[in-house]
């Protein structure tokens, strides 16, 4: 990879990384961005972004700018408000996406479009998210999933071996449906890089005479495992460590088994399985002498939450999540609502413009929890990398889906009037899909963090220590925008 070129008096030093105070380094973030680390990570960065231009400049897409002045139009997390002087009590939004403006384009006639954009989300702070973020936006005419799906691997495929130093393991790229990835892995963003996947117990478990095993499932609720490879011999210092696990993700407690060497098992719940059940349940799970089984039942969102925190604490301890690999999976088969029992509606599993598959349009009348959406998410490693949909692009079908979700006509056409007016133009059926830059960069830099790959991001309580942002603005600037701060 190339180097960038260093100065030749070096006036900062900071030795080693992973020790130095991190809000000391976002206070002298300039000073920071000196070390060799940070140079290649940002020239990595420079490289993706460059690649992909020149990929897709050269299949025929246009780059086009959309505004970061925009109208308010909530997509799932808060908006960045922005008072406008001029039209006193009113305010622009900054985009979260340019989901509608990119649509709007492919109404325009711009068959292949694509933008480099900043977006802007006012949610809670993680180690892959930031209040601003830049995203691949991407938005085609004419197609279907497939082949938005087929472009984005093959560009994802060129930037890990053309630009990167990382393993790219699963080509083709895995596909799993939205339904067998939470069945297999707990997530709808599985880290393929290694097994251990969920084993459903909850015939065997029903047999035993275990009885909160039995009681969860006369309830309709599954008991499911983890075989843990050679941990068979854990502490119980390192069991309740587990545990806790388990419990900070709902679960209300962790049954295990260890298989001993005459292919016995160890544990608090061994006495209620007899020889027999033991046998099916060991080749069941796929358990051999030395192994660990961890078991989780209760309700199944709980179950498969425990079972993937643990999945991915137990893939760290046994060295199996190599950074240096990258495994791309596609999620596909999306259910297209999920039921919000507290506003007793239906909300959108991705967003309110993804197209139903086509098939599955008539369930609209009759269940909608049954239709899926027309979604594509592309995880890698565990994380999200990209999330895109074919669109819907029927005045018609869009205002059922609003009212779906509980959006009155009338507050549907003040919020989204002017996509439904531009459908009557003729809107070519359309598709596209937004990776995350930020993202990706840090998994093929191998840093646990996407601050690691921005130049000036925000800390975890999404502050700016370098220029001390957020402030406080004098009285007359407020005076100026018709604003009053409450205390």
């Amino acid at each position: 990879m190339p180097c960038l070129t260093r100065p030749r008096r070096r006036l900062f030093y900071i030795y080693g990384d992973e020790k130095v105070d991190e809000a000391l380094r976002m206070r002298y973030r300039y000073l920071d961005l000196r070390r060799d680390r940070m140079q290649h990570n940002l020239v990595l960065r420079d490289q993706v972004v460059r690649y992909i231009r020149d990929f897709l400049s050269a299949r025929g897409f246009v780059e086009i700018e959309t505004p970061v002045l925009f109208k308010t139009t909530p997509e799932g997390a808060r908006d960045y408000l922005v008072p406008s002087r001029i039209h006193p009590g009113q305010f622009y939004a900054l985009p979260q996406s340019p989901q509608q403006l990119k649509q709007l384009l492919m109404v325009a006639g711009y068959e292949r479009y694509f933008q480099i954009a900043r977006c802007f989300r006012d949610e809670d702070q993680r180690g892959d998210r930031q209040p601003e973020f830049t995203q691949l936006d991407l938005e085609m005419s004419f197609v279907e999933r497939e082949d938005v799906m087929a472009l984005i691997e093959q560009l994802m495929t060129g930037i890990v071996e053309e630009v990167s130093d990382r393993e790219l393991i699963t080509k083709p790229f895995a596909r799993l449906s939205y339904r067998d990835a939470l069945a297999r892995f707990g997530t709808d963003r599985p880290d393929l890089r290694y097994g251990m996947e969920l084993i459903d117990l909850s015939d065997v478990a029903a047999r035993s005479g275990f009885r909160v095993f039995t009681s969860v499932v006369e309830a309709g609720n599954p008991v499911k495992a983890l075989c843990a490879p050679g941990c068979g011999d854990y502490s119980r210092k390192q069991l309740g460590e587990l545990e806790e696990i388990a419990k900070a993700e709902g679960a209300k407690g962790l049954a295990w088994l260890a298989v001993e060497a005459n292919g016995a098992a160890r544990g608090p719940i061994a006495k209620f399985f007899d020889d027999g059940l033991l046998r099916d349940l060991l080749a069941r799970a796929g358990a051999n002498p030395g192994d660990l089984l961890l078991f989780v039942a209760d309700a199944p969102a709980v179950v498969n939450a425990a079972l993937d925190a643990l999945r991915r604490e137990m893939a760290g301890r046994l060295g199996l999540d190599d950074p240096r690999k990258v495994a791309f999976a596609w999620i596909i088969d999306f259910p297209l609502f999920e039921w919000n029992a507290e506003e007793n509606r239906w909300d959108p599993s991705h967003h309110l413009f993804t197209s139903p598959m086509p098939e599955d349009i008539p369930l609209l009348d009759t269940d909608p929890g049954a239709a899926r959406g027309q979604q594509y998410d592309l995880v890698c490693n565990g994380y999200e990398i990209a999330g895109g949909s074919i669109r819907i692009h029927d005045r018609n079908l869009q205002e059922k889906v609003f009212r779906l979700i509980g959006l009155d006509l009338e507050t549907a056409r003040e919020r989204f009037g002017h996509m439904l007016e531009a459908f009557e133009y003729g809107t070519p059926p359309h598709g596209g899909i937004a990776p995350g830059i930020d993202r990706l960069v840090m998994l093929l830099a191998g840093e646990p963090n996407i601050r690691e790959v921005i130049a000036f991001p925000k800390t975890q309580q999404a502050a700016d220590l370098m220029a001390g942002a957020p402030s406080a603005v004098e009285p007359a600037q407020l005076e100026e925008l018709h604003i009053r701060v409450v205390e």
